[in-house]
Protein backbone atom coordinates (compact mmCIF):
# COMPACT_ATOMS: atom_id res chain seq x y z
CA UNK A 1 0.00 0.00 0.00
CA UNK A 2 2.83 2.44 0.76
CA UNK A 3 5.60 3.28 -1.62
CA UNK A 4 8.47 5.71 -1.57
CA UNK A 5 8.62 7.84 -4.67
CA UNK A 6 12.22 8.77 -5.49
CA UNK A 7 11.00 11.22 -8.14
CA UNK A 8 9.62 13.54 -5.45
CA UNK A 9 11.87 14.10 -2.49
CA UNK A 10 11.45 17.79 -1.55
CA UNK A 11 8.72 20.34 -2.04
CA UNK A 12 8.40 24.00 -1.07
CA UNK A 13 5.13 25.09 0.55
CA UNK A 14 4.01 28.70 0.95
CA UNK A 15 1.91 29.56 4.00
CA UNK A 16 -0.88 32.14 4.24
CA UNK A 17 1.72 34.86 5.04
CA UNK A 18 3.70 34.13 1.88
CA UNK A 19 6.55 32.48 3.80
CA UNK A 20 8.21 29.54 2.06
CA UNK A 21 9.19 26.35 3.86
CA UNK A 22 11.01 23.35 2.43
CA UNK A 23 9.61 19.90 3.21
CA UNK A 24 10.91 16.39 2.61
CA UNK A 25 8.57 13.72 1.33
CA UNK A 26 8.15 11.09 4.02
CA UNK A 27 6.25 8.77 1.69
CA UNK A 28 3.39 8.60 -0.77
CA UNK A 29 0.64 6.03 -1.08
CA UNK A 30 -2.55 5.25 -2.97
CA UNK A 31 -5.83 4.42 -1.24
CA UNK A 32 -8.07 2.00 -3.11
CA UNK A 33 -10.93 2.93 -0.76
CA UNK A 34 -10.83 6.63 -1.73
CA UNK A 35 -9.15 6.14 -5.13
CA UNK A 36 -6.70 8.93 -4.31
CA UNK A 37 -2.98 9.42 -3.89
CA UNK A 38 -1.59 10.92 -0.70
CA UNK A 39 1.70 12.56 0.18
CA UNK A 40 3.09 12.95 3.70
CA UNK A 41 5.67 15.65 4.36
CA UNK A 42 8.02 16.58 7.19
CA UNK A 43 10.03 19.81 7.54
CA UNK A 44 13.37 19.61 5.73
CA UNK A 45 16.43 18.96 7.88
CA UNK A 46 14.79 17.44 10.96
CA UNK A 47 16.63 14.77 12.90
CA UNK A 48 15.28 11.23 12.69
CA UNK A 49 14.22 11.12 16.37
CA UNK A 50 12.92 14.73 16.45
CA UNK A 51 9.19 15.22 17.14
CA UNK A 52 7.55 17.04 14.18
CA UNK A 53 4.11 17.60 12.74
CA UNK A 54 3.59 15.56 9.60
CA UNK A 55 1.75 17.38 6.82
CA UNK A 56 -0.59 15.18 4.78
CA UNK A 57 -2.31 16.05 1.50
CA UNK A 58 -4.20 14.47 -1.32
CA UNK A 59 -2.01 14.94 -4.35
CA UNK A 60 -2.35 14.59 -8.07
CA UNK A 61 1.01 13.75 -9.62
CA UNK A 62 1.53 14.20 -13.34
CA UNK A 63 2.38 11.33 -15.68
CA UNK A 64 6.02 11.49 -14.49
CA UNK A 65 5.00 11.27 -10.82
CA UNK A 66 5.92 14.93 -10.24
CA UNK A 67 3.77 17.32 -8.23
CA UNK A 68 3.87 20.96 -7.20
CA UNK A 69 2.23 22.75 -4.30
CA UNK A 70 -0.71 23.51 -6.60
CA UNK A 71 -1.29 19.73 -6.92
CA UNK A 72 -1.77 19.35 -3.15
CA UNK A 73 -5.31 19.28 -1.81
CA UNK A 74 -6.14 19.54 1.91
CA UNK A 75 -7.83 16.51 3.46
CA UNK A 76 -11.16 17.67 4.85
CA UNK A 77 -13.04 14.43 5.58
CA UNK A 78 -12.61 13.04 9.13
CA UNK A 79 -12.84 9.41 7.99
CA UNK A 80 -10.21 10.08 5.34
CA UNK A 81 -7.94 11.67 7.98
CA UNK A 82 -8.37 8.60 10.16
CA UNK A 83 -7.30 6.36 7.28
CA UNK A 84 -4.22 8.53 6.57
CA UNK A 85 -3.26 8.52 10.27
CA UNK A 86 -3.59 4.74 10.35
CA UNK A 87 -1.26 4.39 7.34
CA UNK A 88 1.20 6.84 8.93
CA UNK A 89 1.19 4.94 12.22
CA UNK A 90 1.78 1.65 10.37
CA UNK A 91 4.65 3.27 8.45
CA UNK A 92 6.21 4.63 11.64
CA UNK A 93 5.81 1.30 13.47
CA UNK A 94 7.37 -0.61 10.56
CA UNK A 95 10.18 1.94 10.20
CA UNK A 96 11.06 1.75 13.91
CA UNK A 97 11.55 -2.02 13.59
CA UNK A 98 14.51 -1.44 11.27
CA UNK A 99 16.39 1.08 13.48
Amino acid sequence: MTENNPEIDKITLVDENGDEALFEVLFTFHSEEYDRDYILLVPDGVEEDEQVDVQAYIFKPDENGDATEDDLIPIEDDAEWDMVEEVLNTFLDDDSNFN
